[in-house]
């Protein structure tokens, strides 16, 4: 696949790099630049992402970077199995429990929400750091959703991090995951606080909290183009109309 030439593989992490000096040099900057293009693309264009991801692995499968960029390329295009086994691999090279809430959430995607529980209650849960037991809780509430039981997602929510005024990367995703699921649960007024909450953390847009809040204080949005074509076009009209009187 074609890499642009700006892109040099200098971008990638000192700890990837690291990784890559057990590589010969030049297979080393072909994994990089790939790996790079895995990261620029992730978000905007999954599937092109995990075609360069692909590349990579066929380069360099023994690295762990490389499976853990395949397992997230593979996991963005909803491909869980397979993203399943990258992180497996991954895990097996660097002995980190770091993927852990990931590899949770593919069984998840793979329909086994009560083995994505199973795995909210190891011992490796209580390895991660904060941010990674967070998200393993979010993942054991969408578990809870997922076999229909929509108190237990919540009481798993309900913890001292989503209580914490304190504004962290995970607070606007766990504020909107307890706002969705009040909301799923028929407790619309607690649903607004929460979404209204999530709204005030959510710094970079990771969610769409005031859409939803919007939605339920029954704002509708009307796009500022359409707004000047209905303008144009009743302007017209009533020169139509005009014209018409005048030839009249």
């Amino acid at each position: 696949m074609p890499i642009p030439e700006e892109v040099t593989g200098d971008e990638i992490d000192k700890d990837v790099r690291q990784e890559l000096q057990s590589l010969p040099k030049t297979l080393a900057e072909d994994v990089a630049r790939n790996l790079v293009m895995v990261a620029k693309l992730l978000d905007e264009d999954p599937e092109k992402a995990y075609g360069y991801s692909r590349v990579a692995l066929r380069l360099a499968s023994r690295v762990a970077a490389v499976r853990e960029a395949a397992g997230f390329a593979a996991y963005a295009n909803q491909k869980y199995s397979e993203a399943l086994a990258e992180f497996r691999a991954a895990r097996r090279m660097t002995g980190s429990v770091e993927l852990w809430p990931v590899m949770a959430d593919c069984e998840r995607g793979l329909g086994r929400p009560e083995k994505a529980l199973d795995m909210a209650g190891t011992p490796e849960v209580h390895k991660l750091d904060k941010a990674g037991q967070v998200e393993m809780r979010l993942v054991a509430a969408g578990a809870r959703r997922d076999m229909g039981q929509l108190d237990a997602a919540i009481v798993t929510l309900q913890s001292p991090e989503l209580a914490s005024n304190s504004v962290q990367p995970w607070t606007a995703r766990l504020r909107y995951a307890y706002a969705d699921a009040l909301l799923a649960a028929g407790r619309e007024q607690e649903a607004r606080e929460w979404f209204a909450k999530a709204v005030e953390s959510d710094r970079d847009g990771s969610t769409d909290a005031s859409d939803r809040l919007a939605e339920l204080d029954g704002v509708d949005f009307v796009d500022a183009l359409d707004e000047e074509a209905d303008d144009a076009g009743e302007s017209t009209a009533a020169q139509d109309e005009a014209e018409a009187g005048d030839k009249d």
